[in-house]
């Protein structure tokens, strides 16, 4: 496989940013076309690091792991069992329902407002239609019956997370606000020049006051990477949200490797747990490779418990095959995960594409 056929599978957003977010990307001193700040413990003048974390993997480990065996086969088309859902407005503002989409697309509705986590419409994760991880099923939400959408998280620039058609559409039809953190609104506004967002540093906060709802979201650490193309490595930077609504906190940890529970134990601290958390359970095979930026179901389950969630819901899995697992295996082990700790299963929902859950309200 040579390096022309390996950036085709790709389609850059998948190998590349799965190799720490560029690991293809040619070294260099060229300046950050993202964003011009000062240096601080994540961001060395040019570009942003994990501080004391798992370094990128480079290019020749890339080919250990695709010349190394053991991927698991994926079906073509995987249907949900759950039909799209037709999101319909909450009762209640104490009120927390979550509607899978797929794959990191979820529809949090709470507090009287609605919020789309890393919003991907596309058929293809790519920066090309004819190449790059395929949707094994339909979104579970069709786009048209979406409710009115306030807020975006954006939590970083991969392609399967930061898809600028499907951002362009929310623009023309809903106008959110999207938070992201740094670097990505300079990506955004080369697509959506007059979309509003609010980009921010890890523990920045911005306060959103609208006639029907009011939030407080939080910008925090994640562990992972940045890239849309071969020359941007970590040039943006990545992020997790803590967002406080008037149903509750909530939790969305973005794409992270599991960090030795650094960043958990840091959102547990500063904002007291949390009634509902969004956590990845896919793409985390081989652990040699992945280790640093995608966390396994048993760290997920950890994860939730050092964050101080009481519920949680499972995405990045079961959409886009990105690494070597089979389909159903984050499911089936975070089922054991669960079981291992004597967890009710109930507590920690791997979701797909079209269910929805009524969060229980948080208890104590």
């Amino acid at each position: 496989m040579n390096r022309r056929t390996l950036m085709k599978w790709a389609g850059i957003g998948g190998l590349t940013a799965l190799a720490g977010g560029g690991a293809l990307a040619a070294k260099g001193n060229g300046r950050n076309p993202y964003y011009d700040g000062v240096p601080s413990d994540h961001f060395d003048g040019r570009v942003f690091f994990n501080p004391d974390g798992i370094p990128p993997r480079d290019f020749r480990d890339l080919l250990r792991w695709q010349f190394g065996g053991g991927r698991k086969d994926w079906p073509k088309s995987w249907p949900s069992p759950f039909p799209q859902a037709v999101p319909e407005p909450l009762s209640s503002d104490d009120d927390l329902r979550v509607t899978m989409v797929g794959h990191s697309t979820v529809l949090i509705q709470a507090g009287g407002l609605s919020f789309l986590t890393d919003p991907v419409w596309a058929d293809r994760v790519s920066p090309v239609s004819f190449a790059g991880p395929r949707r094994v099923n339909a979104p579970g939400v069709a786009f048209e019956t979406l409710p009115r959408i306030d807020v975006v998280l954006l939590s970083h620039n991969h392609y399967d997370h930061l898809d600028l058609a499907t951002l362009k559409r929310l623009k023309e039809m809903h106008d959110p606000l999207v938070v992201t953190p740094l670097g990505n609104d300079a990506i955004l506004r080369r697509t959506a020049p007059t979309m509003r967002i609010a980009s921010g540093d890890w523990g920045d906060d911005h306060h959103l006051v609208l006639p029907h709802g009011e939030a407080r979201i939080h910008i925090e650490p994640a562990h992972h990477w940045s890239a849309r193309g071969t020359g941007d490595r970590r040039m943006a930077l990545w992020g997790a949200f803590a967002v406080e609504t008037a149903a509750g906190k909530i939790y969305y940890a973005g794409d992270t490797g599991f960090h030795r529970g650094i960043n958990y134990r840091a959102a547990a601290r500063k904002h007291g747990g949390f009634r509902f958390a969004l956590l990845p359970i896919g793409a985390y095979e081989p652990r040699w490779f992945m280790e640093g930026q995608h966390q396994n179901p048993q760290e997920a389950v950890e994860g939730m418990l050092l964050v101080g969630a009481q519920f949680a819901a499972g995405c990045h899995w079961g959409t886009f095959r990105l690494t070597d697992e089979a389909i159903e295996e984050p499911r089936d082990h975070l089922h054991a995960a669960l079981d291992a700790r004597r967890l009710p299963r109930e507590r920690f929902r791997p979701m797909l594409p079209g269910e929805v859950w009524d969060v229980p309200a948080a208890s104590g």
